[in-house]
């Protein structure tokens, strides 16, 4: 198996031709690496120590030849985002202040991933401090997609969704306060799942609110985002495919359809015409107040919690830096400027925040609920984002269909409801539109993780696969 194949495997047919001994870890490392180096133009990643993977790869092969016990991840190199903690790297935010900082314990799912026998391949570029959806990062550079390097990947976890889609690695570690492990799995068409908040733990992560903050992986095949959650949650590590026939699924036109971009409209439809092909009962539903819920719920909790939560996180570390020192040295104008919007630390009886927290997000949380429940639905299918990649330093509007519309809406406006509410939300990619690629996403109720999980098995042999980016050339 020559090199290229190498990085086309899944985690999971890797990691068995590793524990089987048909390929050694430093064989399948010395791959995975070579491919981070032909695809250094990406800006994948922030902080990448060769040695340091060969060395652990090694050490996996040794484990293995002295016939001690072998976990899930046996051998596999894992990308992580840089907000993730890590012991053995940097964990810099993607801002300058952390530049140096160096945690002294992993983050725990870190801990879960080393404990089943990965390594950690490297830290991944993202959005400045994860806040937005860009990754074009002024401290690190850019993260570029690589179905075309000329556009975003999404972010926050822009990084991790870049690597993961080129081909360096076949599962990575992303992170998810409001859409940053779907955006880029979107973007860069990848399966990306972000569970049920607090199903994976989040403790050694750079926060942003406890509320909805979520670790949760990118791969390239769904077999992947289940050893995922196998190692996450200790359950079995597959999952049976669900019984399309009969399932039912609901679909909110008027709010996640309309404003669509033309041929994201079109891909979505023969998305839909296929599943009810195959018995899938598609369920129109309505969501009544859902944007004015959103809007009440999502953005004044954020804006409220983050500037306390990441202070608290940079005292807890013996971070280098306090709450000062970093926003004195925020590079990134869009976060600079978000910054300036959050809640002061001393302010802690916003009323506005009170009835986001108390109110509105506990609102939407027994809307979307009612939806599930009155209507008999497994899970909300809708497109994961309005339009496919826009091109970097794009991001203040989109035009679609002629009409300027808001970056944060095109990107944003699908995928808040499910964060917000606090409930899984599955990727899925469906094909292409000019060349890039399309996703839908499910959302199911809170909790249904495994059953999402199970449709998720289930659905992608109705669809048209995107493939890894190619590099060649590069």
């Amino acid at each position: 198996m020559d090199d290229t194949a190498l990085c086309e495997l899944s985690a999971s047919a890797a990691v068995a031709l590793m524990a089987s001994g048909e390929l050694t870890a430093e064989t399948y490392a010395t791959a995975l690496l070579g491919r981070c180096g032909q695809g250094v133009h990406l800006g994948a990643f922030i902080s990448l120590d060769a040695e340091q993977v060969l060395e652990q790869a090694r050490a996996a092969d040794a484990h293995r030849a002295a016939g001690k016990p072998l976990g899930l991840l046996h051998g596999l190199p894992v990308p992580v985002k840089d907000s993730v903690n890590t012991k053995d790297y940097p964990t810099t935010g993607g801002t300058n202040a952390l530049r140096h900082f160096r945690p002294a314990t992993d983050a725990a799912c870190v801990a879960l991933l080393r404990q089943a026998g990965a390594i950690v391949l490297g830290k991944t570029n993202l959005h400045e401090l994860s806040f937005g959806w860009t990754s074009t990062n002024a401290a690190f550079g850019a993260v570029r997609n690589p179905h075309d390097p000329t556009r975003i990947p999404g972010g926050s976890s822009g990084g991790t969704a870049a690597a993961v889609a080129a081909g360096m690695a076949p599962l990575g570690v992303a992170e998810d306060t409001a859409g940053s492990i779907r955006v880029p799995a979107a973007l860069c068409g990848l399966f990306g799942f972000r569970p049920s908040t607090g199903r994976y733990p989040n403790a050694g992560v750079v926060p942003m609110t406890a509320l909805f903050d979520q670790v949760g992986p990118h791969a390239r095949c769904m077999t992947d985002i289940v050893l995922f959650d196998a190692v996450m949650t200790g359950e079995p590590a597959n999952v049976a495919p669900a019984t399309l026939a009969g399932l039912r699924l609901g679909i909110d036109r008027a709010f996640y359809f309309s404003g669509l971009n033309p041929e994201v409209a079109q891909t979505i439809a023969e998305v839909i015409e296929r599943l009810e092909a195959a018995g899938v009962v598609m369920v129109d539903v309505e969501l009544p107040g859902l944007q004015a819920l959103v809007d009440a719920a999502c953005v004044p909790i954020i804006f409220h919690d983050f500037l306390p939560s990441l202070g608290a996180y940079l005292a807890r570390n013996d971070a280098p830096a306090n709450l000062a020192d970093v926003q004195a040295q925020l590079a990134s104008p869009d976060v600079q400027a978000a910054f300036s919007l959050c809640t002061p630390v001393s302010d802690r009886d916003d009323p506005v925040y009170l009835a986001a927290r108390d109110v509105h997000r506990p609102a939407l949380q027994q809307l979307m609920a009612n939806c599930f429940a009155d209507h008999g639905i497994a899970a909300l299918l809708f497109p994961t984002t309005l339009v496919p990649a826009t091109p970097i330093g794009a991001d203040s509007s989109v035009t679609i269909n002629g009409i300027d519309v808001p970056f944060a809406t095109a990107i944003g406006r699908n995928i808040l409801p499910g964060s917000t509410a606090g409930l899984p939300g599955l990727v899925l990619p469906c094909g292409r539109a000019s060349g890039l690629p399309v996703s839908i996403e499910l959302d199911g109720p809170a909790g249904s993780d495994r059953q999402l999980l199970a449709i998720g098995m289930a659905i992608p042999a109705l669809l048209p696969t995107v493939t890894a980016a190619s590099l060649a050339g590069s």
